[in-house]
């Protein structure tokens, strides 16, 4: 298709950036998973729309960190713009790698436009600042598969009531997730209760346990004035952390190292009547060529905790303009035209997950597939780890704490808990966040 020529703008523009050419390129970085293959196709009815070619590069997601940083530390312009994860937020906004999106961000109302957690997580920092470096654009969680078949079993069914007292049915809490799982759990027939995260080589096991804490009514810490104690170990996390290690018992064999890929497998292969994953990769299992139980599979929010708090973990990544991008004048064109309620439409129509709050709420997109209603229930119930720009030492410490709990049975919650204040405590006054 034929570039549309700009002239040169005189002046400063809306966003403040004088007598640059509008490009005719845009770049885009990203992971190599399906929303970004989606992303290309919108980006595809950009350039029809205006001529600009927008490519999305992708990177496997064990270098995209890496990759993404070594160019923002270069200061290099290969990329306009990056579908950063919402971790990276502090790290890219301190060090000057993103432009700062604030008045964008109000001048478009978007804090009444996107749901609410995908702004405080995908966009703000520090948090409560009121400053803002990302649009939410994949919204994402961490939601449940189920087989129906093996829940809908009239023997089944009866066998359930009859020992725990109450109908098997999606769990609507914890203590009915912990049930089905031991239910389920039959070694001997190769069927087990449940598929859960355990891989510790980045956030995968710390997600995993996020979703028993935050439903716990427990919390990772103060993250406005990074205290930890009392937090981090609260009675609370030990009871979501207790919980979590009991259901690793119910997990089939050899699931220490399990991430999205083997969850899904887990359904697919019959392995377990239940699994953990991110709802982004939920559309493979509604695909008979990818799940040949397909039909007999169903989904479900994150249950609530024992004092009825209902919330998930945070996956999903914002859109941020790179500081060092030469074609921020068009950059911003595209976020403009990415906000706008039709493309955030079509966004979620090609299997985006979008964050606008009207298209959420839509009767269209909740009955769109079998999991968008609870990804909807999820989006607005979701809470995420450390966005400080020390975050990867955080996650590594939580990893080398909880993981030998979990998996290897060291120590008790309470004591692995406690280690890991101390741990957070010395990092934070390493790098001056709190006063040694």
């Amino acid at each position: 298709m034929r570039k549309r020529l700009y002239g040169l703008m005189a002046g400063v523009s809306l966003f403040g950036y004088v007598g640059v050419a509008s490009a005719q390129e845009l770049t885009i970085f990203w992971a190599e998973w399906d929303p970004a293959n989606y992303l290309q196709e919108l980006a595809n009815e950009y350039e029809a729309e205006t001529g600009v070619k927008v490519t999305v590069e992708t990177t496997p997601w064990s270098d995209f960190q890496t990759k993404a940083f070594t160019e923002f530390n270069a200061k290099g312009s290969a990329y306009d713009m990056v579908v950063g994860d919402s971790q990276w937020i502090g790290a890219a906004s301190e060090a000057g790698h993103y432009v700062d999106l604030t008045d964008f961000f109000n001048k478009h109302k978007l804090n009444e436009t996107m749901a609410p957690a995908t702004v405080k997580y995908y966009a703000e920092y520090p948090a409560a600042s009121g400053k803002y470096w990302s649009i939410p654009a994949e919204g994402d969680a961490v939601g449940w598969s189920y087989r129906k078949d093996w829940f809908e079993d009239p023997k089944e069914m009866e066998a359930f009531k009859a020992k725990y007292g109450y109908d098997l049915a999606p769990p609507a809490d914890w203590k009915a997730l912990r049930d089905i799982a031991e239910f389920f759990n039959r070694p001997d027939e190769k069927r087990h209760g449940i598929a859960i995260y355990t891989d510790n080589s980045y956030d995968a096991l710390v997600m995993g346990v996020e979703n028993a804490i935050f439903s716990y009514g427990g919390e990772l810490g103060d993250y406005a004035n990074y205290k930890v104690d009392g937090i981090i170990n609260s009675e609370q996390n030990v009871k979501a952390l207790e919980i979590y290690k009991e259901l690793y018992g119910f997990t089939p064999p050899g699931w220490a190292k399990s991430f999205f890929i083997e969850d899904n497998q887990a359904i697919t292969e019959n392995l377990a009547a239940m699994s953990m994953n991110y709802f982004a990769f939920f559309p493979a299992l509604v695909n008979e060529a990818s799940n040949p139980n397909a039909k007999n599979t169903g989904f479900f929010a994150n249950p609530a905790g024992p004092g009825g708090e209902q919330f998930a973990a945070l996956g999903g990544q914002g859109i941020s303009i790179v500081n060092y991008s030469e074609n921020k004048e068009e950059a911003f064109k595209f976020l403009e035209w990415f906000i706008k309620d039709e493309t955030q439409k079509k966004w979620a129509e090609l299997g985006g997950y979008t964050c606008n709050v009207a298209v959420l709420e839509s009767a269209e997109f909740q009955n769109a597939t079998p999991y968008n209603k609870a990804f909807y229930d999820t989006m607005f119930k979701v809470k995420d780890f450390w966005a400080t720009p020390e975050y990867a030492e955080l996650l590594i410490q939580m990893n080398q704490r909880v993981y030998p709990y979990i998996t290897g049975n060291e120590g008790s919650a309470k004591e692995v808990l406690d280690a890991l204040a101390n741990d957070w405590n010395e990092t934070f006054k390493k790098y001056n966040r709190v006063q040694k």
